[in-house]
């Protein structure tokens, strides 16, 4: 092999060097992004727009629990509009409260937010995003009876940062959800709201 050839070989083994190392520091950059980005879902709160696009299918004569605390709000949302709501800061795996569940779980737990509710068998109304329909775990709920609210458009949820509403925070929610019924007798399977 003459010294111009060896060059040549010696320049592509760097270039090739190189590029398999930018996909290793591109693929490590995004395993990192994603997983903050999940860390981060939990922190969207549920504005009282989300509750008034439903609340004509939410009983009133039922107690209902927010079993996720939050910001605190979203009680308070359901209690304005004149639900009878028990909403406290406690922990929904190891509590049992009121005769429905309507809330916007961590969507960090939604696994294990399904199979608690499994176990408790109690007529819910859930805000979750709208893939987790795709997920294996959600199909454990294919033997039941399972409705869906899809809203007019995206639920704005409002963000939280450190706990607090950041002063510019823009109002553009970048994933769709739904509205996951069980046992709450819709007029249909699929609701799509007007």
């Amino acid at each position: 092999m003459d010294r111009r050839t060896a060059f040549k070989l010696r320049f592509r083994i760097i270039k090739i060097k190189l590029i398999w190392n930018n996909l290793i520091y591109f693929l490590l950059q995004m395993a990192s992004f994603h997983t903050k980005t999940f860390t981060k879902h939990d922190d969207y709160m549920t504005p009282k727009s989300a509750w008034d696009n439903i609340k004509q299918y939410i009983p009133r004569d039922k107690v209902i629990w927010e079993a996720f605390y939050g910001d605190g709000t979203s009680g308070i949302h359901l209690t304005e509009l004149g639900f009878n709501v028990i909403h406290e800061d406690i922990d929904f795996f190891k509590n049992d409260r009121g005769d429905i569940l309507v809330s916007n779980p961590p969507f960090t737990l939604v696994k294990q937010v399904l199979k608690r509710l499994l176990e408790l068998d109690k007529p819910f109304i859930m805000i979750l995003p709208s893939s987790k329909i795709n997920t294996s775990y959600f199909r454990e709920w294919k033997d039941k009876h399972i409705q869906i609210i899809i809203p007019r458009k995206r639920i704005q949820f409002i963000k939280l940062v450190d706990g607090k509403v950041p002063e510019k925070q823009k109002k553009a929610c970048n994933f769709d959800c739904f509205y996951y019924c069980y046992k709450m007798n819709l007029p249909s399977d699929i609701v799509w709201l007007e």
